[in-house]
């Protein structure tokens, strides 16, 4: 059997709390087109009786962003095992003057933003949605030659985790950039 060629993602799907307010706020906030919603009362794939609102989202560039609102299951919550931190949505906005606009665009909207954040090789600001998924907005700095210098080490890095659960030290150029720039 050969593995299936994949050719994207069609979309992500997340959990919301109230899919009115989750379309209005990635409106505002994200400028995302709302594209579709869905409403059953049985679960397609299972036959399960779950009533739900299903929520489409353009995310720009043939990406969607989906969420189901579950009024009849127990409020949702986050992995209390994982940091906040760890899980989240990144974004692609095409500038650094982009990243600082929207920026002071979610700053409007009484949101905490954190960053620009330096990553060497792009710039992130961090904020949650009203259901407490951390978003990331992101933006490209790095060059090609780095680029190709990071793909051409992660295989070892990856070995070296694998074995040490330490952060191995292949890409510390990565960081020391981001640090002298500080």
């Amino acid at each position: 059997m050969n593995a299936p060629t994949v050719e994207g993602i069609h979309h992500v799907a997340y959990r919301c709390k109230d899919a009115k307010e989750t379309v209005d706020f990635y409106q505002r906030v994200m400028g995302m087109d709302f594209q579709l919603a869905f409403a059953e009362n049985e679960v397609p794939s299972t036959g399960e009786y779950d009533p739900y609102m299903h929520i489409f989202l353009d995310a720009g560039g043939g990406n969607v962003l989906a969420f189901f609102e579950l009024p009849e299951q127990p409020e949702m919550d986050r992995d209390q095992n994982t940091p906040a931190w760890v899980q989240h949505i990144a974004f692609k906005v095409g500038s650094l003057d982009a990243l600082l606009a929207a920026k002071a665009n979610a700053e409007a909207e009484g949101l905490d933003v954190i960053g620009p954040t330096h990553h060497g090789i792009f710039k992130s600001i961090y904020f949650f949605d009203p259901n407490g998924h951390r978003l990331e907005l992101a933006c490209d700095i790095g060059t090609d030659e780095e680029m190709t210098e990071l793909r051409r080490v992660a295989p070892a890095m990856l070995e070296e985790w694998s074995r040490t659960k330490k952060a191995p030290q292949h890409a510390a150029w990565l960081h020391e950039k981001a640090r002298d720039e500080h």
